[in-house]
């Protein structure tokens, strides 16, 4: 298994995990013929604040994340703060629980660190709370928050 960062070059690839998380949560797609297009605008609109992961199985994709990047306002005297949203952790079901999440999200939280961010957090499905806490996310109220350290 591998973890790397996507690019605008592994568009096609999110495009099909998307599509695959979307039957699996709602059976078969409606035909959509303009989906990946309107897939890669999005990603074009949104690369500049958002970091896309991909966990591969040899060849195939079989995962993955993203984190979204809010910039604070700036305030008089402070610098500028950042925080990271966690969103869109997609694990193909034949791929779960063999530590592709944990392998995503260490990635995720290593780029959260560099970055410098104040706080990470997400909103977990009621599966995932008890991965999330053992990476170290605790209850603030909707939401999990991980702050550094």
């Amino acid at each position: 298994m591998t973890v790397r960062r996507a690019t605008g070059a592994d568009v096609p690839v999110l495009a099909a995990l998307r599509r695959a998380w979307t039957e699996e949560d709602h059976g078969a797609a409606p035909a959509d013929p303009g989906f990946e297009d309107a897939f890669a605008e999005w990603f074009a609109a949104e690369e500049h604040q958002r970091a896309f992961w991909l966990a591969f199985d040899g060849d195939t994709a079989v995962g993955s994340m993203n984190v979204l990047e809010f910039t604070r306002m700036p305030r008089p005297g402070q610098p500028p703060g950042r925080w990271g949203y966690i969103a869109n952790v997609y694990i193909a079901p034949q791929h779960r629980n063999g530590g592709i999440g944990s392998r995503m999200l260490a990635a995720a939280l290593a780029h959260a660190d560099e970055r410098g961010y104040v706080r990470v957090v997400l909103a977990p499905t009621e599966r995932s709370v008890p991965f999330y806490a053992r990476q170290g996310f605790g209850v603030a109220d909707s939401l999990l928050l991980r702050l550094p350290g």
